[in-house]
């Protein structure tokens, strides 16, 4: 395996920071792309290893930091659910006009979320993958607790996340508030797996069960238990990794059918 560090622009211009997880020997046989947690960044471990995971089985993944997070340039505090789902855009965008159209969407959390919206503005993509995803995005309002109100009564307020301050602005909780997780995966035409901990004590279990019964066929869903949330333990996240491999190998588009996903 090998990892290159690379940019792209969002749509505003700024410079996002990602890395290629690649094969060794350079030659994947389908491209994905990775969306992280709400305020975690692209080098969350569970992260890494999911991506390496897949690329040992010959998946490229670009897994990237959102605006204003990690190495990437902009305001976090400017930032909202749907901007995210336009950086995920503009990071498929530029997969296909550097390498190859990402044929796989995976997001963990808020993420997860994030990678079913922006399927349907992404053409290449065969199948989504969501690891302890929210079925509404506006659940992230509830997680805020008391400082909600907060940010509604003076439009910004500091947020402790993770031990780490993060602003955030009304017009974060009102494009929140304005999605609609029913006809996002009502009008979601490719092949999906869903994956959560029972355990998870931050996205609770019943966000899976609502996204799988919303979500059209084929559809799969697969219990990470004992796992938490962000996947601490390292053993959690590879078995994700292999997974989603495993699974992914019956809906990708092989730039070579020759070769197989799980040689």
């Amino acid at each position: 395996m090998k990892t290159e560090r690379i940019t792209f622009l969002n749509a505003q211009g700024e410079r996002l920071a990602a890395r290629l997880e690649l094969p060794g020997d350079g030659r994947p046989l389908a491209y994905a792309l990775f969306a992280h947690c709400f305020t975690c960044s692209k080098d969350l471990k569970a992260v890494v290893n999911i991506c390496r995971a897949l690329s040992s089985r010959r998946i490229a993944v670009l897994r990237f930091d959102f605006t204003g997070l990690g190495e990437s340039e902009g305001d976090f505090a400017a930032t909202t659910f749907s901007s995210e789902v336009t950086d995920l855009v503009a990071a498929a965008h530029f997969l296909g006009q550097e390498y190859e159209a990402p044929r796989l969407l995976i997001g963990h959390s808020l993420g997860g979320a994030a990678v079913l919206s922006a399927a349907a503005d992404i053409p290449s993509t065969t199948a989504v993958v969501t690891i302890a995803a929210p079925f509404n995005p506006d659940n992230l309002r509830g997680l805020l607790g008391a400082t909600t109100e907060h940010i509604e009564l003076t439009g910004q307020a500091t947020v402790s996340i993770g031990g780490r301050d993060f602003s955030i602005r009304k017009a974060l909780l009102d494009d929140l508030a304005a999605q609609k997780p029913d006809e996002v995966l009502h009008r979601l035409k490719v092949a999906l797996l869903v994956m959560h901990s029972p355990r998870d004590e931050v996205v609770g279990i019943d966000n899976a069960t609502r996204i799988y019964q919303a979500a059209h066929h084929p559809k799969s869903f697969i219990s990470l238990d004992p796992a938490d949330h962000l996947l601490s333990d390292a053993k959690d996240s590879r078995y994700a990794g292999e997974m989603i491999a495993t699974w992914a190998s019956r809906y990708l588009v092989l730039s070579d059918p020759g070769m197989a996903l799980l040689s």
